[in-house]
């Protein structure tokens, strides 16, 4: 298992400078928009008001999403880039790790941990993480946690690539291990059936996994924003399909949706 403190130093570095999340999500390809798109539909249909809480909310793209819908929205993390573009873009922003969230007890109505769990490389680092934004939610509340799809990481490691005799590959597929040598500072990919085990295990209580994008995300890594006609092709097969056990799986992020008692 890699070094969680070698990962963090990684995160820092990749979100710092080398890599423009802000972007990712809005003009660096038409994946971005159908992502954001349906992981905001996704949040729609459980949490329309109140205050929500922000885990890894990056440069604030889905925070202002939702402060537009009329939340009441704070935003935590750790990359002081992130905090600062979120914060110039009228986000309440704090710097700050998803292991120990400076907040009181029931302080939210629903909290997002979107980009966190698949940074951490042991399951006891990503059960912290789920604890702290149960901790921090209110009785009935929502947290909405996503993963990396370890199907697509397994597919992005072997297709059109020379078959590796390492164990890299096996160790990504059978326990989510992130092959070393990725720029990408990954500590974990998840099937759909860990990542509910986890978010259950941390004392939530699971109403579905869904697969965000679908299986028609992949293929729009690579083409433009303006692609409308494909970004509203795929959002129709993304909901169609979203919560099916082994098609949601072809998605890159999943997202568990999750209710504390």
């Amino acid at each position: 298992m890699q070094d969680q403190g070698e990962i963090d130093r990684r995160v820092r570095a990749y979100y710092g400078g080398l890599f423009d999340e802000g972007a990712r999500l809005t003009t660096r390809s038409a994946q971005g928009p159908l992502e954001h798109r349906r992981t905001q539909e996704l949040i729609a249909e459980h949490v329309n008001t109140g205050r929500v809480l922000d885990v890894g909310g990056g440069t604030g793209v889905h925070a202002r999403s939702l402060r537009a819908r009329g939340l009441d929205v704070v935003l935590i993390d750790p990359v002081p880039e992130h905090v600062a573009a979120a914060a110039a873009s009228g986000i309440d922003a704090v710097r700050g790790d998803a292991r120990s969230l400076p907040f009181e007890d029931d302080a939210f109505d629903a909290v997002l941990i979107l980009g966190p769990l698949y940074h951490l490389a042991s399951e006891s680092e990503r059960l912290q993480a789920l604890r702290e934004a149960r901790r921090v939610t209110r009785s009935g509340g929502f947290v909405f946690a996503a993963g990396l799809s370890r199907f697509i990481a397994l597919g992005a490691n072997v297709l059109g690539r020379p078959v590796r005799s390492d164990g890299a590959i096996t160790a990504l597929w059978e326990q989510g291990l992130p092959p070393e040598g990725d720029r990408f500072p990954a500590g974990h990919f998840h099937t759909a059936e860990e990542l509910a085990d986890e978010v259950a295990d941390a004392g939530l209580e699971v109403i579905a996994v869904h697969g965000v994008e679908g299986p028609a995300g992949l293929a729009l890594e690579g083409m433009p924003i303006d692609r409308d006609d494909l970004t509203e092709a795929a959002l129709v097969l993304a909901r169609a399909i979203s919560a099916e056990p082994g098609i949601r799986d072809f998605s890159a992020h999943l997202l568990a949706v999750a209710r504390v008692r």
